[in-house]
């Protein structure tokens, strides 16, 4: 396997590869200087460095530069919110202004050099940040925000000047929230709210205020965190800083775009092996930037499949909309993780019963049937016309008396049932009363789940606003789309939890021999021969079929008889992309003088394409098996991106493809294979043989260690086709191509 291949590297050996790769000497982890247990085998942290926000949130003092109590300037409004908060929090609070002895009766200094203390936090309300930021470091602030706009938001000039502010932030020490923020992490929050909390990031302020609003239904905010531009910190540090909160149940998030993968993935591991659920609504579609179109995997990948395959990888629970964003975050926050997966639709009409029953079951949701002896049981209550397999159809009447609470606590006594959700599509007093109430009382009793979908669009009544919202232990929802959105994230999150191991702890250190063997057959900037690409594959310990590469006809005939007939020629150069559109490839061959042709053909078409030829290989030919692609492409946010999907000819058709961001696990190589639409394949299909999945993903795995190993010095890297065998006789990569960054 290829955890034997390591070698071993001391930590200066190290860090003198890491710098001759064009990449900055070790960084800091856990406020110390990196050492090689720290990094990957390509120089990155593999650990999340947690800021301490402490301060940020909950400061001892603040100063606020441009405080202004003059009307009608837009500072002054800002000022009083910030005084307002200071004395929420139990801040101190120093104005700072050039001109002014006093700003609302508070005595004001004209600089930071001037302040009476050291303050932890300092608001910036200043049309251009960056003068301040030198003068911040001078009176040891340690964090600042600054409100400013006409940074990135506004083009390449405003880049440039973000890219300045976040230099100088860097070198005075100090830690940044903006530029082009707001006050919304200074908004008064509910302080008479129980229970875990929902800690809030946004890009953009006004996105984020639908889950802030949803303290007026009783779900806790505890922080938010309006990161705006991130020049400095982002939304990784907030992920980092709230999963290790202990009020905090769920990190919501609305992200416009990542300013860095490699700190996403590491602060969304950080809060998966603490099991907070992030929930995310991630908008926008990136350029993934300059790709060579050479490759199968180059064109399977985009910037958004690449996001979303490793938001799925580290258990973030990406959602469409704001309302799903509310409904996820507050189910997740408040619930304990489930006695068992089963759930049960429990409703007064049989119509709304199997309406919610279909939609559930094609989300994906398991509904198992009752047993025997339970539906003997509810039949006690309910009318045996009426089933009770699941949903569960009460016919009406029991619910206006004692009979409709025994329904409930029979079913959330069901050992397979760990949720119960029950829709409710309009008010109809006095029996949606009792029945709400009889969910609430019932919920209280028990340790499992309760949803309550109540579909009334006016939402004024009683029973919604009182009795149900009333209640910390009942999920309500106005939708059954968001129900089943949320209660689906729900048992997911805790089953990925229950098995997640961090691939990070897993993840090579030190370059492999392999890695040695390789160098010499890198082109920087160039595209290799499929010969030198068979090269690299086989350095990596990568099955390729028997072949010889051959210059002459003569040289053929007798690779021909010692590779074995039939086989395969191909022209091999380092122009070539697609061998099979150009006919420069010759398949079944099986005769000496089939070969000769053959031979002469294939230089004939290169010499007339003005193609150059390294020589032409001849290939054993491998037929029996299922046609796979494997790949590498390069994504500008996360990085080298391992592919997996349906391969041969039809690869872009079916664009059936699964995508990793290394580093992860054999288990997440399987699981690649079971997101495929086509896996049926490799279990055999009309009476052909299983094939050897296990030879699969162990060439998943050694193309993971390619792409941690090479991923600065490939482009892409493309297996197509890989011929995986019936079982037991492994996997043949029949072709690669390889492009050199």
């Amino acid at each position: 396997m290829l955890g034997s291949t390591h070698g071993t590297l001391t930590t200066d050996s190290r860090r003198a590869r890491v710098i001759a790769c064009g990449e900055q000497p070790s960084p800091v982890v856990h406020g110390r200087p990196a050492d090689v247990d720290d990094l990957d085998v390509s120089g990155r942290p593999l650990y999340a460095d947690v800021p301490d926000l402490d301060r940020f949130f909950r400061p001892e003092s603040v100063a606020v530069v441009g405080a202004s109590d003059a009307d009608g300037r837009p500072n002054t409004g800002i000022t009083r919110q910030l005084i307002a908060w200071a004395e929420r929090v139990g801040a101190r609070l120093h104005p700072v202004h050039p001109t002014r002895q006093s700003v609302f009766g508070i005595p004001c200094s004209p600089s930071l050099a001037d302040l009476p203390e050291q303050v932890d936090l300092a608001v910036l309300l200043v049309g251009d940040p960056l003068p301040v930021i030198g003068e911040l470091a001078e009176a040891k602030v340690k964090f600042a925000v600054a409100f400013a706009s006409g940074f990135a938001e506004t083009g390449a000039e405003g880049a440039a000047a973000q890219a300045h502010l976040a230099a100088a932030v860097r070198r005075a020490g100090l830690r940044l929230l903006g530029p082009n923020t707001n006050l919304n992490a200074f908004e008064k929050f509910r302080d008479d709210l129980d229970g875990p909390a929902i800690a809030l990031i946004t890009q953009s302020g006004h996105q984020g205020r639908p889950v802030f609003a949803m303290q007026e239904l009783g779900v806790r905010l505890s922080h938010w965190a309006p990161t705006g531009n991130e020049a400095d910190l982002e939304t990784a540090d907030f992920i980092s800083y709230f999963s290790e909160q202990p009020e905090i149940g769920a990190i919501a998030c609305y992200v416009e775009g990542l300013k860095d993968g490699r700190s996403f993935l590491l602060a969304a591991d950080r809060a998966a092996r603490r099991g907070v659920p992030v929930v995310a609504v991630k908008v926008g579609r990136t350029e993934t930037g300059a790709r060579t179109a050479a490759s199968h995997t180059g064109k399977l990948t985009g910037a958004d499949t690449v996001v979303d395959a490793a938001m799925r990888q580290y258990g973030v629970i990406r959602v469409d909309g704001l309302d799903e964003l509310q409904d996820t975050a507050a189910l997740l926050a408040r619930s304990r993780a489930p006695r068992a997966e089963g759930v049960v639709v429990y409703s007064i009409s049989g119509g709304t019963g199997a309406h919610f029953a279909d939609l559930a079951t094609a989300a994906g949701l398991p509904l198992p049937r009752l047993s025997a002896p339970k539906q003997a049981e509810l039949h006690q209550w309910i009318p045996e016309y009426l089933s009770v397999t699941n949903p569960v159809d009460n016919g009406g009447h029991p619910v206006g008396d004692w009979r409709g609470r025994k329904i409930i606590d029979a079913i959330l006594a069901d050992p397979e049932v760990g949720v119960l959700i029950c829709p409710i599509t309009g008010p109809f007093p006095p029996m949606s009363d009792k029945l709400a109430q009889d969910l609430v009382d019932a919920a209280e009793q028990s340790d499992k789940l309760v949803c309550v979908v109540w579909g009334s669009p006016v939402g004024t009544e009683a029973a919604y606003r009182e009795t149900l919202l009333g209640s910390s232990k009942v999920a309500t929802f106005r939708t059954f789309a968001n129900c089943i959105t949320a209660v689906r994230a729900y048992l997911d999150h805790h089953r990925f939890v229950a098995a997640y191991r961090s691939p990070f702890h897993e993840a090579p250190r030190t370059p492999s021999p392999s890695f040695r063997k390789t160098q010499a057959l890198m082109r920087p900037g160039q595209q290799l021969s499929e010969h030198a690409a068979k090269q690299l594959l086989r350095a990596y310990g990568i099955r390729v079929p028997r072949e010889q590469l051959v210059t002459s006809a003569a040289a053929a005939v007798r690779a021909a008889s010692l590779v074995g007939y039939p086989v395969v020629m191909k022209a091999s150069g380092a122009q070539i992309a697609h061998k099979t559109e150009l006919g420069l490839v010759k398949i079944g061959l099986t005769s000496a003088s089939q070969v000769r042709d053959a031979y002469r053909e294939l230089t004939d078409i290169a010499r007339y394409e003005g193609i150059s030829l390294d020589g032409v290989l001849v290939c054993q030919m491998v037929e029996r098996g299922v046609e796979m692609v494997v790949g590498v492409t390069h994504d500008q946010l996360f990085g080298p991106t391992v592919t997996v999907g349906l391969g041969g000819v039809l690869v872009e058709v079916l664009r059936d493809a699964a995508v990793r961001v290394p580093p992860f696990g054999e288990d997440q190589a399987r699981g690649m294979l079971g997101e495929l639409r086509g896996r049926a394949l490799l279990e055999g299909v009309r009476g052909g043989p299983p094939v050897d999945v296990d030879a699969l993903i162990e060439v998943v795995m050694r193309v993971q260690r390619m792409a941690l190993e090479l991923g600065d010095d490939i482009a892409e890297l493309d297996i197509n086709p890989l011929m995986v065998l019936p079982r037991g006789q492994g996997a043949v990569a029949l072709d690669a191509l390889v492009v050199c960054r």
